[in-house]
């Protein structure tokens, strides 16, 4: 497992009220620390993937403030604090093929055709769609979709990933797949994760730590360590570690639903 380091992201009292008087987040402080894998669980409207878009910059929020490495602006491309984000959906361009799409975000930040196309092959490979590189999207499963998505995102090769529940819409046996192929590509290339998922069993396997939040209005209730090593496999799926964890997260869970409205 990569190191800890200091704070990648530094949230401090961070609300957030949209136009039409919905309280999405109450203050919120949170730090993402280098090298970390963190989840944010919670149910349905807690505000988990609010928060995720302020942590990538693409909201803002209504007070409080947000530090990327110390600085109040959000990282673009600079080495060693670049940032990308991974959706719900693909969002892959039908039009183009796998290489055209991967290498997208490389396109924009004006690298050179070649050198772009080389980085993107690279990202290919690392998430084992070696091959398809010239398959448009409706040729690929939705498995393989998303790792398109993932190529893309590290093609510009991140420090900061941000991925909201990229796998809610596979199939079990896809999604236990991915999860184990993200923890290797994020221990091997030393990424800081901030994960999106309404799956308690995903969240202990993956992570570091779990942020378990509450809705109405979105808080976080409690961080959770899950101490146990990596690399991690399918046995510890079945171990009774990953059994003690499941039921504590699902506990703070139910307990989070259970909340009333501190407004109310």
């Amino acid at each position: 497992m990569p190191q800890e380091r200091a704070g990648a992201v530094e949230v401090r009292g961070v609300r957030m009220t949209y136009p039409n008087g919905t309280v999405a987040l109450a203050p919120v402080d949170l730090t993402l620390h280098s090298g970390e894998f963190l989840t944010l669980l919670g149910p349905s409207g807690c505000g988990k993937s609010t928060l995720l878009n302020i942590l990538a910059g693409l909201l803002q929020p209504s007070g409080g403030e947000v530090r990327w490495w110390g600085e109040r602006a959000p990282p673009r491309s600079r080495e060693g604090r670049r940032l990308a984000f991974v959706f719900q959906a693909p969002t892959l361009m039908p039009w183009a093929r796998v290489l055209a799409n991967v290498r997208l975000p490389l396109d924009l930040l004006g690298h050179a055709r070649g050198a772009g196309a080389d980085d993107a092959r690279a990202a290919i490979a690392q998430v084992g769609l070696g091959g398809f590189e010239q398959h448009f999207p409706r040729e690929l499963s939705g498995g393989m979709q998303m790792r398109a998505s993932i190529a893309r995102a590290l093609a510009v090769s991140p420090d900061l990933l941000l991925m909201d529940e990229p796998f809610g819409a596979l199939d079990e046996f896809t999604r236990q797949r991915l999860d184990a192929d993200l923890l290797s590509l994020w221990a091997r290339r030393g990424l800081t994760v901030a994960f999106v998922t309404h799956s308690i069993q995903e969240a202990v396997f993956l992570s570091t730590r779990v942020v378990v939040m509450g809705a109405r209005p979105g808080r976080i209730l409690e961080s959770v360590a899950v101490d146990a090593p990596y690399p991690r496999d399918d046995a510890f799926r079945v171990s009774t570690a990953f059994a003690e964890h499941a039921r504590h997260l699902s506990a703070c869970v139910r307990a989070a639903g259970a909340l009333p409205d501190p407004a109310r």
